[in-house]
């Protein structure tokens, strides 16, 4: 009996041991897998890009841990509204496009951990209860795909003080400021892996 209660004991521990996965409870975080066959570059450029205004550019350097050294070969999965505020879909949607919508991207950091988007500034939603953002989701070689703190604009009015206090700092502080450079928005995202993650190791 005893042997059969330590199994069941260490049985337990593995399961809860599997729950606490790489930064914690992420609903939609495969969608990241969902690029099928696309080979990934370090650039994508997100649907509906050239009809919609403002323009933007989002880039960054992906670090490791230490915060100083460019990481190779890491995923990142992008999408976000559009100028109406919604997650647009075309009807033939699978998977997480379902509810992600069709602007979306994937691209895989270069040797120097570098990573452009070619995309447009989002909208806020409908209700307007949150400030217009992107959602970022990475995932590191050998690594569970785990979500960071998403890209959000430093002079949206509806990005409160208690928003920004409520803001983890996933991956590294995801509030830029945009720059006009001729006809595009530049905005720079630099991430840091591990940073403020659950479970990482």
């Amino acid at each position: 009996m005893r042997k059969f209660t330590c199994f069941i004991s260490l049985m337990l521990t593995c399961f809860i041991g599997h729950t606490q996965t790489l930064g914690g409870r992420c609903e939609g975080c495969e969608a990241l897998l969902e690029y099928g066959d696309q080979p990934l570059q370090s650039t994508d450029t997100l649907p509906d890009f050239q009809k919609n205004e403002p323009k933007l550019v989002l880039s960054g350097t992906v670090f490791e841990s230490d915060g100083q050294t460019p990481a190779e070969g890491v995923i990142i999965y992008v999408y976000h509204t559009n100028r109406e505020g919604i997650y647009p879909t075309q009807g033939n949607e699978r998977g997480w496009a379902r509810r992600h919508g069709y602007i979306r991207g994937w691209a895989i950091t270069d040797q120097n951990g570098r990573y452009t988007f070619y995309t447009f500034q989002p909208a806020s939603y409908p209700s307007r209860t949150d400030p217009a953002h992107i959602h970022m989701t990475i995932k590191e070689p050998g690594k569970k795909e785990y979500w960071i703190d998403s890209v959000h604009f430093e002079e949206d009015p509806l990005l409160t003080t208690k928003i920004r206090n409520n803001m983890s700092n996933r991956g590294g502080n995801g509030i830029v400021s945009p720059k006009q450079q001729g006809n595009y928005l530049l905005v720079e995202r630099n991430i840091i892996l591990g940073e403020n993650i659950p479970h990482y190791h």
